[in-house]
Order: structure tokens, then sequence, then C-alpha cells
């Protein structure tokens, strides 16, 4: 380096770097500052512009330190200042702003989740309910519905979504709060109560009747596969007594219920993936399919298959599979599942890319066929590694078949999403206490059995 070579870095930032020898160092540096300067110029505001500067000098004093003293000055500097300038932006590109914080509601909000809503008094339930069509057909079955001493009628017998029904019921008991509810034909529960977000409760007359005007609920054909299909809806009149002690209330069975679910998807989706993946796995090692051309070409095509698909988010696919199939525990259970296939086939891979190389040689030695040195050379290495994984990638799915009911993949984060557009937090509650009880439960049993595996 001649004398005054340093000074090229004042003219383009590592060229003296560059030219005395460093060649990644002054490359780096030349990017950095080039990346800088256009995020800069793109977003941020001129006082960002100090970081590119802070850069560009310091690296002079870097060319400097190479020319005339040998060794390299610190990259703190350098580091200090492109990660500032990266995170201010970030914060002001996404608009975080303190200021926005209603500490008023969020009070209306944690509040009731202090109260999560799993028991409630043991109470006694009168329940009536009756049938109405929607949308409407010709000749429509008569709404009507007699049940042990009472009765139940709705006019019209059929309605569309958003039309007006009048529903009456005789036979409950007197002067009682009466809670009146939707259900589809898959039993999803709808309110009836202002903005639909409320439950619609009425009292009983002295002879234990009452009349009520209610709307179709918007939501009750939101998972129907066909909604011009006609198909008989339910609305329930249930009344309650306390009779001492305590039960599960409705929110709590049903949180009970969608946890069941969610564990069941995940089980389920599991067990299909590591059907498939193991197969595939064979497919994507090296060490099994790089002794010939011809499966050499068809490791890097499996290999690409499960990087394409490992890219692609179960809720995206879960997205897809919900237009597909429709709502429910299905799209959720295919759209693990396939996610899964993508996982555990790399992981799988990457098993038994790191076994013992000697068995192998060792059978191939004796003239045995390729399945041959499969099955006494790989399998007895690769057990225990594979229960493992599976029963981690287990783990993993419980906690994103939670997600995936957020976008109607079924299980309890599908009634996450119906407790939150209701604004029950009582419930919100019970959901995330669930969860986080179901994670932590499995997260210990699954390092454990992995512990005793591995």
């Amino acid at each position: 380096m001649s004398e005054r070579k340093w000074l090229l870095s004042a003219f383009l930032p590592g060229a003296g770097q560059f030219l005395g020898g460093r060649r990644y160092r002054g490359g780096a540096i030349l990017l950095l500052w080039l990346i800088l300067v256009v995020i800069v110029a793109a977003y941020g505001q001129p006082i960002w512009w100090i970081s590119p500067i802070l850069i560009w000098l310091w690296n002079i004093w870097d060319a400097f330190h190479l020319q005339r003293l040998g060794r390299e000055a610190s990259l703190f500097l350098p580091l200090l200042a492109g990660l500032s300038v990266l995170y201010g932006i970030g914060w002001q590109i996404t608009q975080i702003d303190l200021r926005s914080a209603d500490m008023r509601r969020a009070l209306q909000i944690v509040r009731p989740m202090l109260r999560p809503d799993f028991v409630q008094p043991r109470r006694e339930l009168n329940q009536m309910w009756v049938e109405i069509l929607v949308p409407c057909k010709e000749n429509p079955p008569r709404a009507f519905n007699k049940l042990d001493g009472k009765t139940a009628m709705a006019t019209p017998d059929c309605a569309r979504v958003g039309e007006v029904v009048i529903v009456s019921v005789q036979g409950l008991w007197p002067n009682t709060d009466t809670q009146i509810w939707w259900q589809t034909p898959i039993g999803d529960p709808k309110m009836l109560g202002p903005n639909e977000s409320q439950m619609l409760i009425l009292p009983t007359d002295d002879n234990g009747a009452l009349s009520a005007t209610i709307r179709v609920p918007t939501t009750a054909l939101v998972a129907a596969p066909d909604p011009s299909l006609a198909l008989p809806h339910r609305v329930y009149f249930d009344q309650y007594r306390n009779v001492g002690g305590w039960e599960l209330s409705f929110n709590g069975r049903e949180v009970l219920k969608g946890a069941g679910v969610t564990i069941a998807m995940a089980l389920m989706a599991t067990v299909l993936a590591s059907l498939f993946a193991i197969p595939i796995s064979f497919l994507a090692a090296r060490n099994l399919m790089g002794g010939h051309p011809v499966t050499f070409a068809i490791y890097f095509a499996v290999r690409t298959f499960l990087n394409v698909l490992r890219s692609i988010e179960s809720l995206i696919l879960a997205l897809i599979f919900v237009v597909i199939v429709g709502l429910g525990p299905f799209a959720g259970v295919l759209a693990l599942a396939l996610h899964s296939i993508a996982a555990l086939g790399k992981l799988y891979a990457d098993v038994l890319e790191s076994i013992d190389p000697g068995p192998i040689e060792a059978i191939r030695a004796t003239g045995a066929n390729w399945a041959q040195v499969v099955r006494y050379a790989v399998i007895p290495q690769i057990i225990s590694p594979f229960v493992a994984f599976t029963i981690y990638r287990w783990d993993i799915n419980v906690r994103s078949a939670t997600i995936i009911g957020l976008v109607g993949g079924g299980g309890i984060g599908y009634l996450l999403v119906e407790l939150i557009r209701i604004n029950d937090m009582r419930g919100v509650s019970a959901v995330f206490i669930t969860i986080a009880v179901i994670v932590i439960a499995l997260d210990v049993l699954s390092a454990r059995i992995r512990e005793r595996l591995v």
C-alpha cells in the first residue's frame, strides 16, 4: 500500500481497504454503506444521515490504521451506527406511538379477564327450542315444536339472513329471565342481542310465556358449504335457577371441547405427516441418493420441494384448505399435515445424512442393493431420533393448531375468535389459560420422552 492509498477511502468507502489487501473487508464496508444510504434516502429523516457519515469517517480511519499501524480498527462504531439507524427507521416505519395507548380501554379489557369464565354456580336448566329454515324453500315445514308440556313456534316458518322473525314460547318457568340464542346446523351458537354481540335476555310472564322479535344472524351461513341450501337452524330458550354447588359454565365446556379438538388436530396431522415424511426423507438424504446421477437428481428435486413447501406457513395453507373443504378442524388438519411433511422430511433427512457411514459401506461391500442397505445399516441408527423429532413436531403442531383456528381451521382458536368478536373477555381469559396449560404440559411431556429416547 503506497503512502496515500488510504485516502481513496475518503472518495469511495472500502477502496483503501480493498487496495490494501483486505478485499472482503473493503467490499463489506462499501456494501454496508450503500445499503444504509439507500435506506436513509428512502425512509429516513435528515438526522439519520449521521449514520452513513459516521461509517464513512470510520472507514477512512480504518484504512489509515491498516496502512500506518498494520491492524484493523474496531467494528463497534460502524455496527452501532448501522443498527441504530435500522432500529430508528424501523420504529418510524411501524408507526410506534406509545401516546396512542388508551389505559381506560385497557382496564375494560383486563378487569373481566381477571375472572376467567370456567365455572359457575350449579344450575338447573329448563330449555325449549324451535327450528327455522334458512334460507327459504317452497313449502317449508311448520316452525313449531311441542315437548314436555312446552310449545314454541316461529313466524314466518323460514327466513333469509337479516330478516325479522317472531318467536314465542309457552310452558316455561313464570317470571324468569330467559336467554334466547341461535344455533346453526353445525352447532355454532350465535347471539341475538344488540349488534349480535350480547345475549338476548327477556323475562317470561306469569304464565311462563314470552314473545320476541329477532333477526336471523348475519353470520348464520358463514360455515355453510352451500349458502343457497335450505337447512334447519334452531332458536333456543334457556332458563336457569341455582340448585347449589358448582359446575362448568357454557364457556368452560366450550373451552375444554375446543382444547380436545386442538390436541386431536395436532395428533392427526403429526401422524399423517410422519407416514409421508419417512419415505420422502430417504429420497432427500444426500448420502443415500448421491451415488448415481439419476438418484442425485431425485435427491435435488425432493429437497427443493421440501424447501418450497416448508417456506409456506401453515396459516396460509389453512386459508387455502378452508376454501377447499370449508371451515372446521379438517381444514386445520390438512394444513398442519402438509407443512409438517416438509418440516419432518427435512429433519429426518438431516438425521439420515449424519448417521455413521461405516455400516453403510460395510453392507454395500457385500453387494447389497439400496433397499438392503437402508434396512440393515440405516434404520437401526435412526429410530430414536425419528421418534424424538416426531414428538417434538406434535408439540409444535399443538401451538400451530391454536393459531390456525383463527382463520377457521377449527379447535380452540376458532372459539377464541368468536369470544373476541362478541367481546366476552372472561371467556377469552379462560381460553388463554387453557392454551398455556396445554402448551406447558405438552412441552414437559415431550421433553421427558425425548430425554429417554435420545
